[in-house]
């Protein structure tokens, strides 16, 4: 038997740091159908927010990826085409700023699609720069 050997579709994403977190820009590739929040994790991105509070009790903390904290989220400047469509808890969220999106809830490569795109981690840091 022969098996058809399928190039995953690749996703690059550029990263930009808040100039307070002293982080040069970075590129990563990531594969289609990605979590947005593990890829980065285990790419060694520096993602928890530490300005971000619970949207739940209102205190400070990771939620580990319930979608409740956004301690993981990023703001899309390019690409948000390839992303996951928001759900109703990330909307009704982050309904304040329709760039961002919860890293945690964010698949990549939507409808397996190539391309690039441009986020920027810890978006609240970039408010006080």
């Amino acid at each position: 038997t022969i098996k058809r050997i399928r190039r995953k579709p690749v996703v690059k994403v550029k990263l930009q740091y808040p100039p307070a977190q002293n982080e040069p820009d970075a590129t990563i590739e990531l594969f289609a159908g990605e979590n947005l929040r593990r890829g980065m994790l285990v790419r060694g991105v520096k993602l928890n927010d530490k300005l971000s509070e619970r949207f739940d009790s209102g205190g400070l903390g990771d939620c580990g990826a319930d979608g409740t904290c956004a301690t993981c989220v990023v703001a899309v400047s390019k690409g948000d085409e390839l992303l996951s469509p928001k759900a109703i808890q990330e909307a009704q969220i982050l309904k304040k700023n329709p760039r961002w999106r919860m890293a945690c809830k964010t698949i990549v490569g939507s409808g397996m699609t190539e391309g690039e795109m441009t986020i920027q981690v810890n978006p609240r840091q970039w408010e006080q720069a």
